[in-house]
C-alpha cells in the first residue's frame, strides 16, 4: 500500500512541475511583449505613412517591418514549444484558442503590409487591423496570467499584463491624437473617446502599481521623463480638455514624437518585468526542489531510525514517523491554503476582464455582433454613461436572467 509520505512527496513534485510549466509561460510572455512593442512601432509608422500620402516614414517603416518579422518568428517558435498534444495542459482550451486566433492574424499580416505599401487602405482601417492583432496577443498573456497557480508568479504576471495593456492604450492614444491634430478639428464624441483612452491607461497602471515588485516600480519611475509627460498633458488638454472645435494641425508631429518617446521608455519597464518574472520562476523552482530534498531526507532518516530499533521485520514507518508525518501534512495544508487565499486576491483584477469577456459573449449571442462590434458597443456605453467598462459589463451580465440561453452562451466564453 502506498504510504502517506509518498503522496506528500508526490504533491511537492507536482508543484515543481507546475512551476516549470510557469517558467515556460514566462518566457512566452516576454517574447510576446517584445513583439507587441515592435508591432506598435510598425502601426504608428504605417499610420503616418498612410496619413502623409506615403511621403513620411517610408524607409523607416520597411526597417520596422523587418524587425517585426524577426520578433514574429520568435513568437511562433515559442508557440511551437507548447505541448498541444496533452489534454492536461492548464487552461489549455482557452489558451490554445487564443493562440489560434493570433496565428490567423499573423498569416494575414503580409497582405495588410502590401495594402499599406500600395496605399490601398485607409489609415484608420490599417490601425484597426493592428489593434486587433495586438489585442489577440494580449489575450494570450491574459490566459497565461489566469493559469498561474503560484501567488508570487501570478502577481508578477498580473503586473506585466496590466502594464502591457496600459501601454497598448497609450499606443492607441498616440494614433488617435495624431489623427485628430492632423485633421485640424475634433468633435465631442472624439473628445469623449480620447478621454476614455486616458482613463483606460490610468486604470491599467493603477493595477500594475498594486502588484508590481518594488524594483520594477523604481525602474518605472526612473523611465519617466517629466518634460515629456508635461508636454503630452499640455497637448491632451488642447485636444480633449476644452470645447470641441478646431485644432492646430502643426501639433500632430510633436504629439506623435512625445508619445513615441514615452512608449519607447515604457519598453525598458517591460524588459524589467520580463526579467523579474524569469528570476522569480527560477527562484521558486530552486526553493521547491530544496524543500522536496529536505522532506525526502527527513522521511528517509526517520524511517531508517525506526528500522534500526525494531526487533524483527518492522513496518515501513513507526511511531516517531507517525507523529512527524501528520505535522508535515498539516504544514503542507496550511501552506497550500495560504497560497490559495493569496491567489484569490491576486486574481481579482483578472476577474474584471472575465466579466467584460462574458458581456461581449452575451452581446454577440443576442445581437448577432462580431467580437469587435460587441467590444465597441460596451466601450460606447461606458463613455456615454461615464462609467468604467467593467461596471457596464456587469450591468449587461445582470440581463442574463431574462435572456433565454444566456448563461450557456456566456459559460462557453468563461
Amino acid at each position: 500500500m502506498t504510504s502517506g509520505s509518498s503522496f506528500l512527496l508526490a504533491a511537492r513534485q507536482c508543484e515543481i512541475a507546475e512551476l516549470e510549466e510557469l517558467a515556460g509561460t514566462a518566457e512566452l510572455v516576454g517574447v510576446i511583449g517584445r513583439f507587441i512593442h515592435a508591432l506598435q512601432r510598425e502601426r504608428g509608422m504605417s499610420n503616418v505613412f498612410l496619413g502623409s500620402g506615403g511621403t513620411r516614414f517610408g524607409p523607416q517603416r520597411l526597417q520596422q517591418v523587418a524587425e517585426c518579422r524577426s520578433c514574429e518568428q520568435e513568437v511562433r517558435a515559442q508557440f511551437g514549444r507548447l505541448d498541444t498534444g496533452s489534454s492536461q495542459a492548464r487552461n489549455g482550451a482557452r489558451l490554445f484558442s487564443r493562440i489560434a486566433v493570433v496565428l490567423h492574424g499573423l498569416d494575414a499580416l503580409p497582405a495588410l503590409r502590401q495594402r499599406i505599401e500600395g496605399r490601398a487602405i485607409e489609415a484608420r482601417e490599417a490601425t484597426a487591423a493592428y489593434v486587433k492583432l495586438v489585442a489577440g496577443l494580449l489575450a494570450v498573456v491574459f490566459e497565461a496570467a489566469d493559469s498561474a497557480t503560484d501567488p508570487e508568479v501570478s502577481r508578477a504576471l498580473v503586473a506585466m499584463f496590466n502594464f502591457m495593456q496600459g501601454k497598448e492604450f497609450t499606443g492607441q492614444e498616440r494614433a488617435f491624437g495624431a489623427g485628430a491634430f492632423a485633421a485640424g478639428s475634433i468633435d465631442a464624441a472624439g473628445q469623449q473617446q480620447w478621454r476614455h483612452l486616458v482613463e483606460s491607461q490610468q486604470g491599467c497602471f493603477q493595477v500594475f502599481g498594486d502588484f508590481a515588485d518594488a524594483d520594477v516600480l523604481r525602474v518605472d519611475q526612473a523611465s519617466r521623463d517629466a518634460q515629456v509627460f508635461a508636454e503630452i498633458e499640455r497637448l491632451r488638454r488642447l485636444g480633449c480638455g476644452g470645447h470641441p472645435g478646431p485644432l492646430d494641425r502643426n501639433l500632430s508631429l510633436p504629439w506623435y514624437d512625445g508619445c513615441t518617446r514615452r512608449l519607447d521608455a515604457m519598453r525598458t519597464v517591460e524588459d524589467m518585468l520580463a526579467l523579474h518574472l524569469r528570476h522569480l520562476c527560477e527562484a521558486r523552482i530552486a526553493r521547491a526542489r530544496a524543500e522536496l530534498r529536505d522532506q525526502r531526507a527527513l522521511l528517509e532518516a526517520l524511517a531508517a531510525g525506526e528500522s534500526r530499533t525494531a526487533l524483527d521485520a518492522a513496518p515501513a514507518y513507526g511511531p516517531h514517523l507517525e507523529r512527524t508525518l501528520p505535522a508535515m501534512l498539516q504544514e503542507q495544508a496550511r501552506r497550500l491554503q495560504a497560497m490559495s487565499d493569496e491567489l484569490e486576491t491576486v486574481r481579482s483584477s483578472l476577474n474584471e476582464r472575465k466579466a467584460v469577456e462574458r458581456a461581449k459573449g452575451l452581446l454577440m449571442a443576442h445581437r448577432q455582433m462580431s467580437e469587435d462590434e460587441a467590444y465597441k458597443a460596451l466601450r460606447q456605453m461606458a463613455m456615454n454613461q461615464n462609467r468604467r467598462l467593467v461596471d457596464v459589463a456587469e450591468a449587461v451580465l445582470a440581463l442574463a436572467d431574462v435572456l433565454p440561453g444566456a448563461e450557456k452562451d456566456m459559460s462557453s466564453r468563461a
